[in-house]
């Protein structure tokens, strides 16, 4: 079975051709007035300058922790730790870092082209938005199969390690550096976005009476900075974490378990086979000029769930085929625990999704004047409201 692994280099390569092509399809559009097109690049300008400084800051505490295992792994002779656990570390926080680079590069170049776009047509802005949001998806698991493949053959057939337990236990690592840069992409890009929305309320509304948003005001440019790299390059570098990580999980657990490379190859061509189902699914989102809130749901849910049930009947075979003849296996129930997460998968995200446009939200109290603060911040008690549960005032 483990012959099959090339099948991930197909997979990597129609994402990145897609991706690519949703690339060239945003840059097409105008990018508004002169005076958009300066606002964006103030938005852009910072961005870039705020990666620059957290690179500056985060690369030298990675370097040190990859010392660290490398002394661990060396010094050891490689007993308590592969002496290819570090480079697998090394690669995943790199590959991380670039998925939420290239992330925030398309999404500064799409802000205005997005904004023209609507003021064109609702379903032209609709498709420039959803282009520019799907380079990033694309190049997350372009990246993050092709750096899992990379990982399998160098290791099977570059070093030769036949042992499918040892190999897994060496690529999860990869998943470790993955969630070290997510992290601090996450979470530096989260503090800062805040404290700039926060700032612009406090200065420009409260204090010199400027209108929210407003381009006059210094920090509303700083927030919209942290919204690039904090929800586009962060959430990028986050995605690719998760995504790599369910994967190279399931390497390690069904190596464990017994199921030799058929358990570590199901899950990779899941994720191909998901690809090209994205790819179809993508296709049908579109809306007409008269549509509402709703409707742009709907379409969005169209894609969504076109794209899952095309994945669930493409694993029935895909389960049957790899693990037909390994014993002591029941393919029938590993394709049920499949259909168990599509499922999961997709109600959390219509509920979450519905449950906040049943009716505008209530405010928490009355908007005050000074300080605003405390009587605007949401109490972290609001977060655990049920949406059964919820009473329209």
């Amino acid at each position: 079975m483990e012959s099959l692994f090339w099948i991930g280099f197909v997979g990597a390569a129609m994402a990145g051709i897609y991706a690519l092509i949703q690339a060239k399809k945003v840059m097409s559009f105008s990018e508004g007035t002169e005076r958009m097109q300066q606002i964006a690049g103030a938005i852009r300008e910072g961005a870039n300058a705020y990666l620059q400084r957290q690179y500056k800051t985060v690369l030298p505490v990675f370097a040190a922790v990859f010392v660290i295992l490398m002394v661990i792994a060396f010094a050891s002779g490689g007993d308590m730790l592969s002496k290819f656990t570090p480079f697998a570390f090394l690669t995943g926080g790199v590959w991380s870092l670039l998925a939420g680079f290239i992330g925030m590069k398309i999404a500064t170049h799409a802000n205005s082209r997005t904004a023209q776009a609507a003021s064109e047509g609702l379903n032209r802005g609709l498709r420039v938005a959803f282009s520019a949001g799907s380079v990033m998806g694309f190049t997350v698991v372009a990246l993050g199969i092709l750096d899992v493949t990379l990982w399998f053959f160098l290791l099977r057939y570059g070093f030769g390690i036949q042992d499918p337990v040892q190999i897994g236990n060496i690529m999860v690592m990869n998943g470790m550096g993955a969630s070290f840069m997510a992290l601090f992409a996450r979470v530096g890009g989260g503090i800062y976005t805040k404290a700039a929305d926060v700032g612009a309320d406090l200065v420009g509304k409260v204090e010199k009476k400027i209108p929210e948003d407003d381009p006059r005001n210094p920090a509303t440019i700083a927030d919209n900075v942290g919204d690039n790299v904090g929800d586009v390059a962060g959430m990028g570098a986050d995605l690719y974490e998760s995504y790599v990580g369910s994967i190279l999980a399931t390497f390690a657990l069904s190596a464990i378990g017994g199921y030799g490379f058929s358990g570590m190859l199901l899950p990779l061509l899941l994720a191909v086979s998901g690809i090209l189902c994205s790819i179809l699914g993508s296709q049908l989102v579109r809306v007409r000029e008269d549509a509402n809130q709703m409707t742009l749901l709907k379409t969005l849910r169209t894609g969504t769930y076109t794209a899952a049930i095309l994945s669930a009947v493409l694993a029935l075979p895909l389960t049957y085929f790899i693990f037909k003849d390994v014993e002591g296996v029941r393919w029938s129930g590993i394709y049920i625990a499949i259909l168990c997460g599509m499922v999961s998968g997709c109600l959390i995200g219509f509920f979450s999704v519905s449950s906040r446009s049943i009716s505008p939200p209530s405010p928490i109290g009355p908007p005050g004047i000074w300080p605003p603060l405390p009587r605007r911040a949401t109490p972290p008690s609001s977060s655990a409201a049920s949406p059964w549960a919820w009473n329209p005032r």
